[in-house]
């Protein structure tokens, strides 16, 4: 990883930390969010988004969509304040995601697959913030 890649993720932890990702997770009261998040049906992905972690269905791909939209439109706001780019600032968010998911919840690994919350600290990928 570049100095200046280093230096943007950097940033963007620090946009995240000051700001958090409280308009994504204010979009996220839905009930049906909810009972998919804790049924581990979606999970929190490396790049900042969720994804659909059991067989897809309509119903979840429409609540993963809705939120991710708006998980975009926030990260894109944040990044370009932050001096990021999209992609830097939605994975230094995805890190944060990951780190606040609770037991039980699923989570995406730095191998790309799907885990469950233990009580210990989530697999993390390297290049974390």
């Amino acid at each position: 990883m570049n100095r200046l890649t280093k230096t943007a993720l950097g940033l963007a932890a620090a946009a995240l930390a000051v700001g958090g990702i409280a308009a994504p997770a204010f979009a996220q009261r839905d009930p049906a969010y909810d009972n998919a998040r804790s049924a581990g049906q979606i999970g929190e992905k490396m790049d900042g988004y969720l994804g659909i972690v059991t067989a897809e269905t309509e119903s979840l791909r429409r609540i993963v969509n809705s939120i991710n939209i708006k998980r975009r439109a926030v990260y894109s706001d944040k990044a370009q304040a932050a001096n990021a780019t999209l992609e830097e600032y939605a994975f230094a968010a995805g890190c944060q995601a990951i780190l606040k998911t609770a037991p039980g919840e699923k989570y995406q690994a730095p191998d790309g697959s799907w885990q469950t919350r233990g009580t210990v600290a989530p697999q993390r990928d390297p290049r974390c913030p």
